[in-house]
């Protein structure tokens, strides 16, 4: 495929980045060779050969330049095992006005195995504008996330046993794939998660009753915050704050009540403009979203945990590691891949897991039908997968049972947004009209009057006005009967 001359002239103006990058064909192939092995390591990319690093275009025909062919036979030559590379020579005019040629070569991520430099073995990374040599932890870190290696299915640290499973979460999972008869010890060989009398990472996350002990990052944290942003010291605003661990079924099983009991139930207006109770977040999406932080999460990566924070606006789960092997941000609700394979079977086992793409997909469905702004993942520093999910606050009014418990939100409408009803947007005064009669199942001026903060008159006014609007009804049997109230649509 011919590529236009202005590609070219694009390609000296474009800055060097994540994707991109352009050397002189100057450079030894040995030493460009690093940059291809980047790409493929991360998530592709494109390295124009006879650009230099100024921009200026001087292709193949300048003095010392390596043969072009040298380049195109380097993921062959010089990688190991060889990277997906399309290469194809774009015709220009060099900075001496001579017809001339670059060298265009686009790498495909290498998405299950990790690709290396073949003589020596060095292994490079794709961090922003620079390919950086890993070392050889950083290199098993890459071997798992490619699928290369699986760290579940290595032996756990520490010497961990079957006299570190708890034997009732244990029976309790024979009995859930119909395997009572079997013994203790042959049911976790047999799944692979006892080997040489050693408990696997996997073995011990999933039925350790103290998977600590081994992984100290094995756990999950829910806290509790009052108002929107985390503040420390003297100001510190975390009403609620539990840890937990065990076996990871039992553990989401248990952050997953206490979260379901943090979480409101809020007011909202229907089509018919009455008020029903919904919750705070479709339980789907809340749920799946734990799930699948510690179904996915990285557990090679230690010194970080599980994170549930609650906010009175938002409800954020934090997940150590970044997205599986080719799933990124843009595909991920059509993209499949397993990080954890055998720990995802067994929580599959308790309906717990569905495929990631699938359980993602829902959850936007989800939030879609109540109203909801749509779940936000992010890899905020390149290390965690953060997912938030927003309750809209600010069009929604929490619901409580009786008066005196009713926050200042609902009691003292202070907030300037109104609440958008069949394209009319209600006052502060008028929402809290709304929001009264559904607490108490009528209205009346004087109630109004009292928690509004405004006069007998401004009250009967905004009162008469919602009826005429169709969002109330008015019962008495004149304007003057001392009896006189609203009631909701």
């Amino acid at each position: 495929m011919m590529v236009q001359l202005d590609e070219v002239t694009q390609f000296s103006h474009m800055p060097e980045g994540q994707y991109f990058d352009r050397k002189s064909a100057r450079i030894k192939p040995e030493d460009a060779v690093r940059h291809v092995i980047a790409f493929a390591n991360a998530s592709g990319g494109q390295l124009v050969i006879g650009i230099e690093d100024d921009g200026t275009i001087t292709g193949f025909r300048r003095e010392n330049a390596k043969p072009i062919e040298s380049f195109e036979q380097l993921p062959i030559t010089l990688c190991a095992p060889a990277p997906v590379v399309q290469a194809r020579r774009a015709p220009c005019v060099n900075d001496a006005g001579e017809d001339d040629v670059v060298l265009v070569l686009d790498i495909a991520p290498s998405s299950n195995h990790v690709v290396e430099k073949r003589l020596g073995g060095d292994v490079y990374l794709r961090e922003a504008d620079n390919s950086v040599r890993l070392d050889r932890e950083q290199v098993r870190a890459l071997e798992y996330d490619k699928g290369q290696l699986w760290f579940e299915d290595e032996l756990a640290r520490g010497g961990a046993s079957i006299d570190d499973v708890d034997r009732e979460f244990l029976a309790r999972y024979k009995r859930v794939i119909g395997a009572e008869h079997m013994d203790d010890e042959r049911l976790l060989v047999a799944r692979d998660f006892l080997r040489d009398g050693r408990l696997t990472d996997a073995g011990v996350i999933l039925f350790a009753a103290d998977p600590m002990r081994f992984l100290p990052s094995a756990w999950v944290r829910v806290l509790r915050v009052d108002g929107t942003e985390l503040r420390t010291g003297r100001n510190l605003n975390i009403t609620k704050d539990v840890e937990f661990s065990g076996p990871l079924v039992s553990v989401v099983e248990k952050a997953g009540a206490l979260i379901e009991a943090l979480l409101r139930d809020f007011q909202v207006l229907d089509d018919n403009v009455r008020f029903k109770t919904v919750p705070e977040y479709p339980r789907f999406a809340w749920f799946e979203g734990l799930v699948n932080a510690v179904a996915h999460r990285d557990y090679s990566l230690q010194g970080d945990y599980t994170r549930v924070m609650i906010f009175d606006d938002r409800l954020e789960i934090t997940s150590p590691g970044t997205l599986p092997n080719r799933v990124t941000l843009e595909n991920m609700r059509t993209t499949r891949f397993a990080r954890n394979p055998k720990i995802c079977h067994v929580l599959t086992s308790f309906e717990m897991v569905r495929e990631l793409n699938e359980g993602v997909h829902r959850m936007y469905e989800e939030m879609d039908e109540l109203g909801l702004p749509a779940p936000e993942f992010s890899e905020p520093n390149g290390m965690v997968v953060k997912l938030v999910l927003r309750n809209d606050i600010a069009r929604r009014v929490p619901y409580v049972a009786a008066a005196d418990e009713v926050p200042n939100m609902a009691r003292n409408k202070t907030d300037d947004r109104g609440l958008v009803v069949n394209g009319q947007e209600l006052t502060p005064v008028e929402r809290t009209a709304l929001d009264i009669a559904a607490r108490d199942g009528k209205v009346s001026t004087r109630i109004l009057a009292q928690e509004a903060g405004i006069g007998l008159r401004t009250a009967s006014k905004t009162l008469a006005a919602l009826a005429e609007r169709g969002l109330l009804t008015w019962h008495g049997t004149s304007r003057r009967d001392p009896q006189q109230h609203y009631t909701s649509k």
